[in-house]
């Protein structure tokens, strides 16, 4: 058994990793709740907006962009978006372990990786993975720039047609307690009949010209939505990793607390029976 001033101690240390984890948990709330609140304004924009070009895309001729440029698939090209910070439970280990399936299933040699946050960065490039570029050191002042900048550089290498298309992975924001892993076609945008529906709808100009506006727009906007998406979800998933490890901690210091008891009454028992034996053998004297 420990003596009392090493379990003395280990209660201390206990004690201010509790103060730090529960300090943690209530800034990743804090930036949790604007995260979310920035993600629910932007959701119902791009969904009418991806509802829209749904409604166009059968009705017009795919070499109007290259962006819609469907062709023969020889090369692929994967965002995976992570944080830069870990301490988030499984946030990072669930998007990264996906994505590394998927790349694997087509050849690591025929996909170029994108990476979104340094745990992805250094993830692929320890596993020497072909990176094309990496985004990070963002997410604190994440804005709509952020999403333009990286969103061009995607899209320029699928124009420039150094892959035939690109898909995201990313963890979408379910609720504070679920954050699920997706993964998504990007590039080239595909005409989807489930979600596209005919409503009678007059365009001006015309669909052609609205199309060529609207498109990269809306990748854009689907970048956005995947910056704000992962980003509650990893302030989700500290908040409740951090939960986790302040009622942890509270239980070791309990754990550790009885144990001191324990070793503290066996102390005063010796000393006690030492007392009584040393007494006794003076009046045996």
């Amino acid at each position: 058994m420990a003596n009392l001033k090493d379990i003395r101690d280990r209660i201390k240390s206990v004690k201010s990793l509790q103060k730090v984890t529960k300090a943690m948990k209530m800034v990743a709330t804090a930036k949790m709740r604007r995260a979310q609140e920035r993600m629910e304004e932007a959701r119902p924009y791009e969904n009418r907006l991806s509802a829209v070009i749904q409604h166009l895309l059968p009705d017009v001729d795919r070499g109007l962009l290259e962006l819609l440029d469907i062709r023969d698939l020889n090369r692929v090209g994967y965002v995976v978006v992570s944080s830069d910070k870990g301490m988030a439970g499984s946030f990072n280990t669930n998007v990264l372990k996906k994505a590394q399936i998927e790349i694997d299933a087509i050849g690591k040699d025929k996909v170029d990786v994108f990476c979104i946050g340094k745990k992805a960065r250094d993830h692929f490039n320890r596993r020497n993975y072909n990176i094309i570029s990496s985004h990070i050191d963002f997410w604190n002042d994440l804005k709509f720039r952020d999403a333009m900048s990286i969103g061009e550089g995607i899209m320029s290498h699928f124009t420039q047609k150094h892959v035939d298309e690109i898909h995201v992975v990313y963890n979408e924001f379910v609720n504070m307690a679920v954050q699920t892993v997706e993964s998504e076609k990007f590039l080239p945008l595909t005409y989807d009949s489930e979600k596209s529906y005919n409503v009678g709808r007059l365009y001006e100009p015309n669909k052609n010209d609205i199309i060529k506006t609207l498109i990269p727009k809306h990748l854009n906007i689907q970048m956005w939505k995947f910056l704000l998406e992962s980003y509650a979800s990893e302030q989700a998933a500290r908040m409740v990793a951090m939960e986790n490890a302040t009622d942890n901690a509270q239980e070791m210091i309990k754990d550790l607390t009885l144990e001191f008891n324990k070793a503290r009454q066996a102390a005063i028992t010796t000393e006690m029976l030492e007392i009584v034996s040393g007494a006794e053998a003076l009046q045996s004297e």
